[in-house]
């Protein structure tokens, strides 16, 4: 059975759930996986000898000095990183190089470009944003996208941003998120008589995720339904400020922040849910979403979604048939697609069920992980071709 090195910086952030299940679900392929911190091992379990993780730098002072200053040379050769990345692999032998994250793929580019078997980098979304403290960083992108055996995009609009880039198109290659459906399955609700509405958003608690947007037209709702409720579930850097902000606007009694929850408490969250929302927004420095895994998962289980016209959500989200979509930034339109959802006779649950739908035919976990394993066959037969 052919093998693929999995090269993830973190191994795991608890947001990287998708990523442990696209590892562990392989099946025609085995895996191992290259890390520099290897976390949460009792959440995200391997066996111990399928997970190497680099040791740190300990290059000699004078050696590490020649290397960066008088060399010029990258980090991750002055920190000793590509000598160990060399020697794992030179010992595993794996066919395949798969590295997860474009900033990273910049970060491995040294060692990339001179790996003599087949590498692949997939991208997922904040990654393709430009760094404006370092220009020569977008260089190095660019590089990447040429010198790597195939490039994957989660969605088409990350795949539209890596072409700008300059991707070779016939090194491109498409490969969504799968969910496992059995972790989701579709809920038995009813429509609240007393307008007691459950509003879900989860995700990272950070800008890009549009949550003050959410809370401002969760407001405006809440004025005229105050039986009404919206439960944030996540943690990030924003936590203190949205908390302040739900207290300014007089939610304290209606706005619950539920932490990180992890899958069968997530699930349970959306089954005693109504409506999943999400009015995600492009950052100044280019940084946007792929297609919400939160989102897809809640979608799975018959929520239908309020979000915005961003990056691949609309890939994602019919609008009109699955969910409702709405201009970035735009809260006056998200509060009328809360009313609008919640109002007009007979939409919530014709729309609930065919998000449930959707996510079964498209995103069904099984067919993207044996998708992604064609591009490993392909990237191998790549190599031997050249």
């Amino acid at each position: 059975m052919p093998v693929v090195a999995s090269y993830c910086t973190t191994f795991l952030k608890p947001e990287m759930l998708h990523i442990y299940r696209q590892i562990t679900g392989l099946r025609r392929w085995r895996t191992f996986v290259i890390t520099r911190e290897w976390r949460h091992a009792d959440v995200f379990m391997m066996p111990p000898e399928d997970v190497m993780v680099l040791p740190e730098a300990r290059s000699h002072f004078i050696r590490r000095f020649w290397l960066k200053y008088v060399k010029r040379e990258p980090p991750i050769v002055y920190r000793g990183e590509y000598r160990a990345l060399e020697g794992i692999l030179r010992r595993r032998r794996p066919d395949v190089l798969h590295v997860y994250f474009g900033h990273t793929g910049v970060h491995l580019l040294p060692f990339l470009a001179h790996w003599k078997k087949p590498s692949i980098v997939s991208f997922h979304g904040m990654d393709v944003q430009t760094r404006r403290h370092d220009p020569a960083y977008e260089l190095r992108l660019r590089e990447l996208l040429r010198t790597t055996t195939l490039v994957l995009a989660r969605s088409f609009s990350l795949r539209e941003r890596l072409l700008a880039l300059g991707c070779p198109e016939d090194r491109l290659r498409m490969n969504r998120t799968g969910i496992p459906l059995d972790a989701f399955p579709v809920g038995e609700r009813q429509g609240p008589a007393d307008g007691a509405w459950h509003f879900v958003q989860a995700c990272r608690l950070v800008e890009k995720k549009g949550i003050d947007d959410a809370l401002h037209a969760f407001a405006r709702f809440a004025h005229d339904k105050p039986a009404a409720r919206f439960t944030i579930a996540g943690e990030g850097p924003l936590l203190g400020a949205l908390e302040k902000l739900r207290d300014d606007l007089g939610l304290a009694h209606q706005v619950t922040f539920a932490g990180f929850l992890k899958g069968p408490a997530l699930c349970q969250l959306y089954h005693r849910a109504h409506v999943f929302v999400h009015p995600s927004r492009l950052m100044a420095d280019g940084n946007q979403e792929g297609i919400p895994n939160s989102m897809l998962e809640a979608m799975a289980t018959g929520l239908p979604t309020l979000a915005t016209k961003h990056g691949g959500i609309p890939e994602a989200v019919r609008d009109g048939a699955t969910g409702i979509l709405v201009a970035e930034r735009d809260r006056d339109a998200l509060h009328a697609a809360m009313q609008r959802l919640t109002a007009e006779p007979g939409l919530w649950p014709r729309m609930g069920a065919a998000a449930a739908a959707d996510i079964r035919e498209s995103f069904e976990s099984t067919a993207q992980i044996a998708r992604l394993e064609d591009i490993y066959f392909e990237a191998a037969a790549l190599a031997r071709h050249a």
